[in-house]
């Protein structure tokens, strides 16, 4: 099987490179110029991209501890057929995930492409989403140890630090639990609370996030979940001081941006297909679709 090694290094030979310069409207301050995602001749490659970066997040929450047992699903749009999407099969852990593992679901729960069990609630959550969010190429949601113990609390995240301004405003608290989710109405009030925004903290269930990309919904949830954290610790010593308003929306449009979030997934990324180079092992079927 061939390895697409030229993805590797994709972030850095696309668009402009990581640069910084004076901003001429702020004198004193700095702006930075960040790389753009790739862009593709066709669809069969653009595919085969989607799919690998999908099994590289895989990997990369089984490395972080993310996932845990048969619960989480991370899920992507077919580049050719936005009604379809991508996701893992029930039961297989996120660490053996491969490209041909995957399987292809319409909204109306379909397999149209795998042989293995789809997770029903992977099903209703992740169609509602798709469904309601054409700009979510893709949609993340496991049950981390600090989501899950976050969103007991039933609140939202806080602006303490930095990192979580990339939430500032842009995330909404789903009240109530009414158990495991096999009811398509509850995925349809999850993709009504999300709304436009980055991520959604499931009341004494976890976290979910999604992206323009791949990359970018994986950091989300990455991200989302180390925020959980820290204000978990910060409030078990003390009361945290918050950010003024004015800072953390400011904050939110560098660090919270789309772009922002792709760029951050890519040590992520360059780390794990170092470790685990059987992520790029793609052929021309795993661009091809027929159905």
């Amino acid at each position: 099987m061939a390895s697409d090694s030229s993805n590797i290094q994709a972030f850095q030979e696309t668009g402009e490179k990581v640069a910084f310069t004076k901003d001429s409207a702020n004198p004193g301050r700095f702006v930075f110029t960040m790389p753009q995602p790739p862009t593709f001749a066709n669809v069969e490659d653009e595919r085969r991209h989607l799919k690998q970066r999908l099994v590289a997040a895989y990997r990369v929450f089984s490395k972080l501890g993310l996932d845990e047992g048969i619960a989480g699903h991370l899920t992507c749009r077919d580049p050719e057929h936005p009604e379809l999407f991508w996701v893992n099969p029930f039961g297989k852990s996120f660490s053996c995930i491969t490209a041909k593992d995957l399987l292809l679901v319409d909204h109306h729960g379909n397999v149209v492409k795998g042989r293995s069990p789809l997770n029903a609630a992977a099903f209703v959550i992740h169609s509602k989403i798709h469904a309601a969010r054409p700009d979510a190429v893709a949609a993340c949601h496991s049950h981390s140890l600090y989501g899950k113990a976050f969103s007991s609390l039933a609140k939202p995240l806080l602006p303490i630090t930095q990192d979580a301004c990339m939430f500032y405003e842009d995330h909404a608290l789903f009240p109530g639990f009414n158990g495991v989710v096999a009811d398509e109405a509850e995925g349809e009030r999850m993709a009504e609370t999300l709304a436009g925004h980055k991520a959604l903290i499931l009341q004494n269930h976890g976290l979910l996030t999604v992206g323009g990309s791949v990359d970018e919904a994986a950091f989300w949830f990455i991200a989302l979940d180390r925020s959980c954290q820290a204000q978990l610790l910060a409030e078990a010593v003390g009361t945290p001081v918050c950010i003024s308003d004015e800072v953390a929306r400011d904050s939110h449009r560098t660090v919270g941006s789309r772009i922002s979030g792709w760029f951050n997934f890519q040590p992520y990324y360059e780390r794990i297909i170092r470790e685990q180079p059987d992520i790029l092992e793609m052929d021309e079927e795993d661009g091809k679709l027929v159905i």
